[in-house]
C-alpha cells in the first residue's frame, strides 16, 4: 500500500443521510469532481467506505 490515497467527488451527496454528507465534509470533500489527497489510515478507509458508492478512489 502506498501511504496517500487520492479520493474525487463523482456522485452528489445531495439526497443522502446527514451521516452520509457529514462524512464527505470530513474528508473534505465539498463539490463535485473535488480532488483530495489523504493519508491513507485505517480511519480515513472506513470513511471512503461509507461513500463508496459517491466517489472514485487512486492509490
Amino acid at each position: 500500500m502506498s501511504d496517500t490515497v487520492t479520493i474525487t467527488q463523482v456522485k452528489s451527496g445531495i439526497g443522502s443521510t446527514g451521516k452520509i454528507r457529514a462524512t464527505l465534509v470530513g474528508l473534505g470533500l465539498t463539490k463535485m469532481h473535488k480532488t483530495i489527497t489523504r493519508k491513507d489510515t485505517p480511519e480515513i478507509r472506513g470513511m471512503i467506505r461509507k461513500v463508496q458508492h459517491l466517489i472514485k478512489v487512486e492509490e
